[in-house]
């Protein structure tokens, strides 16, 4: 038995005041898990053709090259074989399995109050993405993803208080060997936040070890799985309607260790899904409900993500697009359809396109983020620190992207309307004395209640601008991802558990 923590480690007193300056204020006009949901790209009857044509293609089409451990499974549970050797899954399956999925749960931090609950009306942004470039910041040029920059990262976000949750956002590729990698990756999740996590595993053997793993970040054997503050991203289908053995293996291993799964579909309009939005819908709808069924099959209620990720290619040549005004409504539109269902949906979104941190950058991360957050997406994947088409991470966009958030949750916040705050009163008291509002207590409580004050934008006007150097967005985020990563060092792991998973493990930082 490992011996359980009887206390967390804790920060020392630099960082801990770092990371209160980088905190929420005490009065929070904008804090994460704000309601969504007032964007409808899609009508009622829109919704019903989409799900129809979705449950059409389950029951007649089916899903091909299904693994025979879970063809058993399937089989067992409703669904049926065809002559072809697809599998086809009745409407009444499918919907007694969505009857039956888990539509709310929580996704634990290693510290509690960082747990966030999903599903509902809740919107919460987070990473993802695979990047192998990093924007280094020194040369302000793309360079191969390491291990470092993976560390680098996650401390970081540590510290940024509208990521949510966070998934490995690169892929270190300094680690040739995959077990070393999904290992290596791991280790830097835990030792450098407590924020709820998420990684990927490359094979199903590679689970079991990590867990072991787990269990000595969580005070014990067995403790990890009781409370797993870890999900795993796995594709288990393949677009167009059909499974991947290695990522079903996956999901079987993660479900015996209790581990949350996102099962993410990411079919690309126009090349392995219909170029049609309407068309594409259905079908990336259909092989996403497969997963589900996939999942049912396995084990009911299992926490899943439902995570139906529309990538769009510039048919042009192929390219992914993921800051396209097409990428925003259909991940607004999947959103919609998850949430309709009532299932917890996760979708891909701030997936800017640009290199550089510019205006294509910005107005691309901006109206995909608030359309997917407007749409209700539970979960809002890629939306911090992704740039040039998940293909970059960069540090200076994860600081940049946590203030937009903060931008997007004041927006669907709204506008609180009662008798105080229309204050009737106080207008007339206003015009028949001084003739403004300064000063006024009302105006005072707005101030702190109702008003996000950016860090980074900057509102200086023009001279005053210029005297300070004429700065833009990229060198103002540049020196504060700096001056984080220069002082904020989180010891999140005690000497005692390091000590033990470096004996276990080949720990290459």
């Amino acid at each position: 038995m490992i011996p359980r923590q009887t206390s967390k480690p804790k920060r020392g007193g630099r960082q801990e005041r770092i990371a209160q300056r980088a905190a929420k204020p005490v009065i929070d006009p904008c804090p994460p898990g704000q309601i969504g949901g007032s964007y409808h790209p899609l009508k009622k009857n829109e919704m019903q053709a989409i799900y129809q044509t979705a449950l059409k293609l389950l029951a007649e089409l089916g899903m091909g090259e299904v693994p025979k451990v879970l063809s058993e499974k399937l089989l067992a549970v409703g669904a049926e074989s065809t002559e072809g050797g697809r599998i086809v899954f009745p409407a009444a399956l499918v919907e007694e399995v969505i009857d039956l999925a888990a539509k709310k749960f929580v996704l634990h931090g290693r510290d509690d109050d960082r747990s966030i609950e999903v599903g509902g009306e809740k919107v919460y942004f987070g990473t993802g993405g695979a990047a192998v470039q990093t924007l280094d910041l020194n040369s302000g040029l793309y360079r191969p993803s390491t291990l470092e920059d993976l560390h680098n990262f996650t401390r970081l976000q540590d510290s940024l208080a509208n990521v949510s949750w966070f998934t490995r956002c690169c892929i270190a590729t300094d680690i040739a060997d995959n077990f070393y990698l999904d290992v290596n990756t791991a280790y830097a999740l835990i030792k450098n936040t407590t924020k709820p996590v998420a990684t990927a595993f490359t094979l199903a053997e590679h689970i079991a070890p990590i867990v072991q793993m787990l269990d000595i970040a969580a005070g014990g054997e067995g403790l990890f799985s009781k409370r797993p503050f870890l999900k795993a991203h796995i594709s288990p289908v393949i677009s167009p309607m059909r499974f991947a053995e290695d990522a079903v293996n996956v999901v079987f291993g993660c479900i015996a260790h209790n581990i949350p799964i996102s099962c993410i579909t990411a079919a690309q309009a126009g090349a392995t899904a219909p170029a049609t939005l309407a068309g594409f819908l259905a079908q990336s709808l259909a092989e996403t409900l497969a997963s589900l069924v996939m999942v049912h099959s396995i084990r009911p209620g299992h926490p899943m993500i439902f995570s139906n990720w529309p990538l769009v290619i510039d048919l042009r040549t192929g390219a992914f697009s993921g800051g396209s005004g097409e990428s925003a409504v259909l991940n607004a539109a999947s959103a919609q359809l998850s949430n309709w269902l009532g299932l917890p949906s996760g979708v891909a979104s701030s997936m800017t396109d640009s290199k550089a941190i510019d205006a294509q950058y910005g107005t691309e991360k901006a109206i995909t983020s608030l359309a997917a957050a407007l749409a209700g997406g539970n979960l809002i994947y890629e939306s911090s620190g992704m740039t040039a088409s998940l293909l970059g991470a960069s540090f200076e966009s994860f600081v940049l992207d946590d203030e937009m958030h903060s931008n997007i949750y004041r927006a669907l916040r709204g506008i609180e309307v009662n008798e105080e705050n229309l204050g009737f009163e106080t207008i007339c008291e206003a015009v028949r004395g001084e003739g403004h509002f300064l000063g006024r207590a009302q105006t005072l409580d707005a101030m702190e209640r109702d008003y996000f004050y950016p860090s980074l934008a900057n509102r200086d006007e023009p001279r005053t601008w210029q005297t300070n150097g004429a700065p833009d967005a990229w060198q103002v985020a540049k020196i504060r991802a700096q001056k984080i990563l220069a002082n904020h060092h989180p010891e999140y792991l005690s000497s005692y558990q390091d000590h033990q998973i470096r004996a276990q493990h080949k720990i290459l930082r």
